[in-house]
């Protein structure tokens, strides 16, 4: 969601706060800004902020703004509609400029309270009542404002500040939202997303709930929520930056498409793992071997795509390790009063590593005294920091909003998942053996089935580029498969679309067939594919339009079908990896066709880090 940048040390911080913004752009966002302090004497607060893209805010920026500290932000609309006024910074009396991701819940209290003492709001935000309440709290002393201001806030915030009163610091602070900062040789980088500063500095520290830290070029001084002094330790981290570039693709999102068969190999033969003789072993699981021994269940919560994965992975659980699996909404799962407890594993799925609903889903579980284990794709992400052990998916950064290739990533870390705890349980070394070969052949099933429907999807994207409303059907391990290939659709080309399980069309969406309906069917010939067939039989006889992902070579559904997309056959339980490919394509080229920009689609955020 919203984007933070920030910049303390001898260089220039104008063009890193743009250039850090312009990295952030992929999370989502409706408005920008920055502000920072001139380096000339009188130290004076400047800010510059616009509705829109990142290019639009460069174009306000004049050669001779300059200043060697400033923050910047990149705004997702929370507390009032997108517009000049609302974009980030905020200040108070010119002197303080705040940047914020977060929700203050308490913000109208403090706002009515701040009104009745004089205080002008230019905005809607919450965040205006933060920077005021700064001001009122101001008494000479930056940090100890701010330390004051953080007792009357209830939510969740990341926040960096600047000061005309304090014009070599910069303070920072995070609850329940992402933060980190990068060091350099006399100079800092603050960033809610490592993206932002990874071509500026290769040493990362993660604040944690309750941080509060005042950098200045020398050094940092940190607090942790106790308000106890402590000495951060930051990490080496190395980063890929080929993966911020599009390379030979017009877009993200198709190229992060193409490389699924890259990145569910990366997941399977990651430096986590070790495959031998049937056996997948987790060296990250070490720590949690035996309460895996013991686990009587499974919790599996997540949120959007994630969730669609983890639906997968539930059937791959109960299938391979005989064990009882739900799988919950995250946003629902903390509102609730959940049965949990010692023998009970969560599993949290989240590309980020920092989606606010998982996060708080995982330290309800905790608290309720169940091991956690998460599968994340970013390393050193609060749900990485905080679950008991993590499954990494090794996929890379994904640009595109919609995911893809972190769904893929998913489900093969479910699959080894389930064949590591079946063959802890009962599944026998041949069986296991069987099992591994079929996740080692999947990478270059993948890249065939890439080669083989992009021809064949781009006419049928045309062909209803219009049409108002999609109807996704699957059945068995390929229910959840119709459920995303349905929301990358309205993600990304603002058609409406619903994905069901293919035998509960009769009660109730079979109301909604006609000669203008399509219908995409994942009918590949697994265990249930008679009763897929009998489904597609009743939608052609109310005349829907039926489109068709089949297994290669499958002459019935031909006929059947008014269009068809072959895919290779796979083995029910991976078939998911394979069939979402030509579903993921037809949503983006039908967005294409329409005109949408399907890396960064209309109100949605990459990473939801706010409730």
């Amino acid at each position: 969601m919203c984007g933070i940048i920030g910049y303390i040390g001898d260089q220039d911080s104008v063009p890193i706060l743009v250039n850090g913004l312009t990295r952030l752009e992929y999370r989502g966002y409706d408005s920008a800004g920055i502000a920072y302090l001139s380096e000339n004497d009188t130290n004076q607060l400047n800010i510059i902020k616009t509705k829109g893209k990142v290019s639009e805010l460069a174009k306000k920026i004049k050669k001779k703004d300059k200043g060697t500290i400033g923050i910047g932000h990149t705004r997702w609309a929370t507390h009032g509609s997108p517009n000049d006024q609302n974009a980030h910074p905020h200040s108070s009396h010119d002197e303080i400029a705040i940047v914020h991701n977060g929700i203050i819940e308490n913000f109208q209290i403090l706002k009515k309270n701040l009104l009745k003492q004089g205080y002008i709001f230019e905005s809607e935000t919450d965040t205006e009542v933060i920077v005021h309440l700064i001001h009122k709290n101001l008494n000479g002393n930056l940090l100890s404002a701010v330390r004051k201001t953080l007792k009357q806030l209830h939510g969740s915030f990341a926040l960096a500040i600047i000061s005309q009163s304090d014009p070599h610091s910069m303070i920072v602070t995070a609850v329940g939202s992402p933060l980190v900062i990068g060091r350099g040789e006399g100079e800092f980088f603050i960033a809610s997303d490592i993206s932002a500063i990874i071509n500026y500095t290769k040493e990362i520290y993660y604040l944690n709930d309750g941080d509060l830290i005042a950098i200045n070029r020398d050094g940092i001084s940190l607090e942790d929520h106790s308000g106890k002094k402590v000495t951060p330790e930051f990490q080496k981290k190395e980063f890929v930056l080929d993966a911020l570039d599009k390379g030979e693709y017009p877009d993200f999102m198709l190229k992060e498409i193409y490389e699924q068969a890259n990145t569910v190999r990366a997941t399977l033969e990651g430096g986590d793992i070790q495959i031998a003789d049937g056996l997948i072993k987790f060296h990250e699981l070490t720590s949690i071997e035996r309460r895996l021994q013991k686990v009587e269940r499974i919790i599996i919560s997540a949120c959007g795509t994630s969730w669609h994965a983890g639906l997968i992975g539930e059937y791959l659980i109960e299938e391979f390790c005989n064990i009882s699996v739900e799988v919950e909404y995250a946003s629902e799962f903390r509102y609730r009063s959940p049965i949990i407890d010692d023998r009970s594993i969560m599993i949290v799925i989240s590309q980020s590593g920092e989606t606010a609903d998982t996060i708080a889903a995982l330290r309800e579980a905790k608290l309720k005294g169940a091991t956690v284990l998460a599968i994340c794709n970013v390393r050193g992400s609060t749900i990485d920091r905080e679950a008991d052990a993590t499954i990494y998916l090794n996929a890379g950064i994904e640009i595109g909003v919609a995911s893809t290739k972190a769904f893929t990533s998913q489900v093969m870390a479910l699959s080894a998942f389930a064949l590591h705890l079946g063959r802890m349980r009962f599944l026998s070394v041949d069986r296991g053996k069987e099992i591994l070969q079929h996740l080692t052949s999947l990478p270059s099933i993948v890249k065939k089935t890439l080669k083989k429907t992009e021809g064949i999807i781009r006419p049928i994207a045309s062909r209803f580029q219009n049409t108002l409303n999609f109807l996704y059907l699957g059945r068995g391990y390929n229910f959840p498969v119709a459920l995303e290939g349905a929301l990358k659709l309205k993600e990304i080309s603002y058609i409406h679309a619903e994905g069901y399980p293919a035998a509960e069309m009769k009660h109730g969406p079979i109301a909604l067939i006609d000669e203008n309906m399509p219908v995409v069917f994942i009918a590949i010939k697994d265990q249930i594919y008679e009763k897929v067939i009998s489904n597609i039989e009743e939608v052609k006889a109310r005349k829907g339009i039926i489109i068709a992902i089949a297994t290669e070579g499958d002459q019935q559904i031909e006929k059947l079908a008014d269009y068809t997309i072959f895919v290779p056959k796979v083995v029910d339980f991976l078939s998911p990896i394979i069939n979402v490919i030509p579903l993921q394509l037809l949503a983006y080229h039908i967005a294409i066709l329409r005109g949408c920009n399907v890396d960064q689609p209309r109100n949605l955020a990459k990473a939801v880090t706010v409730e």
